[in-house]
């Protein structure tokens, strides 16, 4: 009988207590759904949006210089592409029509014909009505200068012009690869300034307080590169271009002299 108690007592007690140690564990214990709006509630925004809602007065002057900066760099890249991509089409043609036509008049004529954006032409006709002006001439200016130093003048002035033109756009591009980095790295440093007035008004030092302006300063930093990477490598491709170009006006200059200043080319046959 009093084995059958002790027995039995151990058996309800622990019957009776197993589910107030389930309840304390279950109590004790997060609920999944809870923590997940938790840390959902709590992660950091470094999305363009977010960011573009903290940035101020100083950053919107930024990102509108930046945009402008690139859109202009990026017309003048496009229109020099399509100007050298013409040019060089026609290059071979006007020069070699020019020395393969039968007598002087017919190859200025034919120069006559070209586009006016083409500088080939342009240099030739140059030198052509300063050997006419200056056969036309007679007193102080054939005095003065010689034939030959009336036609090279025409000739360096006309070169200096056209290389002149084939610059065009190009200073704006070696400003924009110069300065758009630094123009981003105001952006960025405004940025970060704002994190660390918005870490003191808020008194708290979570990534959530700062998420925006430190989203902020980073597009900036990238908006900037983004402007001037494409910038600074069109400018040297056009550099090339242009010295190239420039190489070839002069030859081009030196026969059209020899061929008006003494009636042949160097290396060609008299006409």
């Amino acid at each position: 009988m009093l084995q059958d108690i002790i027995i039995t007592v151990p058996a309800t007690v622990a019957a009776s207590a197993a589910p107030v140690i389930t309840d304390v564990a279950l109590a004790a214990a997060p609920a999944p759904a809870a923590q997940t709006v938790q840390n959902s509630d709590g992660a950091a925004d470094f999305s363009f949006a977010n960011a573009m809602q903290h940035m101020g007065v100083v950053n919107w002057g930024v990102f509108i210089a930046l945009v402008l900066m690139s859109v202009v760099a990026w017309f003048y890249t496009v229109m020099k592409v399509i100007k050298y991509a013409r040019i060089k089409g026609r290059v071979d043609n006007v020069t070699a029509s020019f020395w393969q036509t039968t007598n002087a008049q017919e190859a200025i004529r034919f120069m006559e014909e070209q586009p006016t954006w083409e500088p080939f032409s342009k240099i030739a006709l140059d030198c052509a009505q300063a050997a006419a002006h200056h056969q036309k001439s007679e007193g102080r200016l054939a005095e003065a200068l010689n034939r030959s130093e009336f036609i090279d003048r025409a000739l360096r002035q006309a070169v200096a012009r056209e290389s002149a033109t084939l610059e065009d756009g190009q200073t704006w591009l070696a400003t924009t690869g110069a300065i758009a980095p630094f123009i981003g790295l105001l952006g960025t440093v405004w940025g970060i300034f704002n994190a660390l007035v918005a870490i003191g008004a808020s008194g708290e030092s979570s990534i959530k307080a700062v998420a925006g302006p430190v989203g902020e300063a980073l597009i900036m930093t990238a908006i900037g590169l983004g402007v001037a990477i494409p910038a600074v490598i069109a400018f040297n491709y056009f550099n090339r271009t242009n010295r190239k170009l420039i190489a070839q006006f002069d030859s081009f200059a030196h026969d059209l002299h020899d061929f008006f200043a003494t009636g042949a080319r160097v290396g060609g046959e008299k006409r």
